[in-house]
């Protein structure tokens, strides 16, 4: 039995999902810009697929923008945002623990001539909003910060920061790919201009994704071409997926409530368990967090040593954002919340999701110890597991 504790980075797709995609592939086919029956056929799928999503979000139908995935969700924001290239307003804030998709989005504006301030975390992983407030002037155009954090979980007082933009006649935008789907999201509730989301975050197909925008809200597009949604995102739209993100975001909606609590219980006890029979453990982030993240450091392991490790043991899991996986470098969330090098280094993420059980994290918290303390032993690392 192969156990999957990787879903911040991909969930495996439901299968009501799968059945929609297969169908709309092989019996859908028309171009939604048609105006014969084969195209009204598919404009009427992604009609169905823009009320669902738009039903989870607690937003209207004419505000969802369908897109390739989370990454092209923030540079339509960002950018878009920036486009309208008002000369007084050229300064734009995030975070340090944003994900790289608003980093580097953000980093490749300044070469643009755009400045740029990135608020810090404490030890908590949770922005203050004070420092926002210290940070923000009549020039900021837009202020940009998660809803969760991809690594550790947390969630952001976004109402608060939202605020503050708002009151200084800034636009705001979150990145809610961790959270749509797996945590309550009320766009109106959070008071913000620009929402994103990702379709396989929530048991979607990869490749699709959504922009929420605030009716009213202007932005320029990031792709010419056609007239394609609202003349805001140009190009032929990928029916099946957006079909299949559709049908994701309805299951996910009826199960919400239930699929939270149950997933916060399995992640309570394997973190609970981890940290009381392990020693030279330490939990990273706290505060409110979605339901099923947890990030925990290892003294003495190299994180990548025990992800190996537990991978041959049929765990998977990850040492924090699959988009960073390659890199030498230790996380840049966990270096911002002040950790070491060395315990940055020595982390783990464990995310939880659709077919996950009480039996899986027995067999996890029960693998974990030996394992634990061999690679100590080999590292020459004097903590050792309890027994």
């Amino acid at each position: 039995m192969r156990i999957y504790l990787d879903h911040n980075a991909t969930t495996p797709v439901d299968s009501a999902v799968v059945d929609t995609v297969s169908h709309v592939l092989q019996n859908c086919y028309g171009n939604a810009s048609s105006v014969h029956t084969f195209g009204q056929s598919a404009k009427a799928l992604l009609d169905d697929a823009r009320n669902t999503v738009a039903s989870l979000l607690g937003a209207q139908p004419a505000e969802i923008v369908f897109t390739g995935g989370g990454t092209e969700s923030d540079n339509l924001a960002i950018r878009g945002a920036a486009g309208l290239h008002n000369p007084s307003r050229r300064h734009l804030i995030t975070s340090t623990i944003e994900h790289e998709a608003v980093l580097n989005t953000i980093k490749d504006l300044t070469r643009q001539g755009w400045t740029a301030t990135y608020l810090p975390v404490g030890a908590s992983g949770i922005v203050n909003p004070a420092d926002l407030e210290d940070a923000i002037s009549e020039q900021t155009a837009l202020v940009s910060v998660m809803h969760a954090n991809n690594e550790i979980g947390t969630l952001q007082p976004i109402n608060k920061l939202a605020s503050i933009a708002h009151s200084f006649g800034a636009l705001f935008h979150t990145d809610a790919v961790q959270t749509a789907g797996k945590h309550p999201v009320n766009v109106s509730e959070l008071d913000i201009d620009l929402l994103s989301i990702s379709g396989h975050k929530f048991n979607g197909p990869k490749g699709v994704g959504a922009l929420w925008i605030k009716r009213g809200t202007r932005l320029t597009s990031s792709l010419t071409g056609g007239r394609q949604e609202r003349n805001r995102r140009a190009g032929t739209e990928n029916v099946a997926g957006i079909a299949g993100l559709g049908i994701a975001a309805r299951v996910a909606s009826n199960k919400l409530t239930r699929e939270t609590s149950r997933l916060e219980q399995l992640r309570d006890r394997l973190e609970s368990d981890i940290l009381r029979n392990i020693t030279g453990t330490e939990l990273n982030g706290n505060g409110q967090r979605v339901s099923n993240t947890t990030n925990i450091s290892f003294r003495g392991i190299e994180a990548e040593a025990l992800l190996i490790a537990l991978d041959l043991e049929g765990i998977a899991v990850s040492t924090g954002s699959a988009c960073s996986s390659g890199t030498l470098e230790p996380s840049h969330v966990l270096r911002a919340m002040g950790l070491t090098p060395q315990r940055a280094q020595s982390s783990i993420r464990f995310s939880l999701g659709l077919g996950n059980t009480e039996e899986q994290v027995t067999r996890v918290v029960e693998s974990l110890p030996p394992i634990v303390s061999k690679l100590r032993q080999l590292s020459g690392h004097h903590a050792t597991s309890r027994t």
